[in-house]
């Protein structure tokens, strides 16, 4: 009886260590993803200076949309070591007021043609799909974690060493979550 006592703690210890570590290799998994995202929205950032010189010139006329790409920028430098949601809701301005920059951009040819804010356009296309799967990585990783941490029995171990659950990055503009509309006349 005592052998079979010791083997059923042994096991249940084996277990415990098992759960454990899988939360600890999960809680990295989360934090490579975040560094992922960090280092795309630095690049994203450091872009957009650029971009804004070589635009300055032919937009004269709209400073407001020059403005409000400026001041997003400093939103998101702002809120560079907050949470994800706030992470999250400062690039979803930065975004929203680049789109609007695309946008009226369309109405300057010379600017179109531009081989500066091509390449520039063209570079931030690639940093916004490298954003997009950082996003998704992360966001994986998230998903893995917080089962672990709510999951029955994995959840006894990491409410003992204070496991928590993970935040997601996602985007705080609706715009961009809303079914396009297409029209065909």
């Amino acid at each position: 009886m005592e052998w079979i006592i010791l083997l059923l703690v042994v096991a249940a210890v084996g277990y415990a260590i098992y759960v454990y570590n899988n939360l600890i290799r999960n809680r990295q998994l989360v934090e490579e993803g975040w560094s992922g995202i960090d280092v795309q929205l630095k690049r994203r950032a450091d872009l957009i200076p650029n971009m804004l010189e070589t635009v300055k010139g032919y937009m004269g006329h709209e400073r407001e949309t020059l403005q409000a790409v400026t001041d997003a920028r400093a939103a998101v430098q702002a809120a560079q070591n907050g949470t994800p949601g706030e992470r999250g809701h400062a690039e979803g301005l930065l975004s929203g007021a680049l789109g609007r920059l695309f946008a009226v951009a369309e109405a300057y040819p010379d600017l179109k043609a531009n081989t500066n804010f091509l390449e520039f356009q063209a570079a931030l296309q690639t940093v916004e799909d490298e954003i997009q799967l950082s996003r998704r990585y992360y966001n994986g990783a998230v998903r893995n974690l917080n089962i672990a941490v709510e999951s029955f029995p994995s959840n006894i171990v990491a409410n003992a060493f204070k496991f928590e659950k993970a935040e997601y990055f996602e985007l705080e503009n609706e715009a961009d979550r809303a079914v396009p509309q297409v029209k065909f006349q």
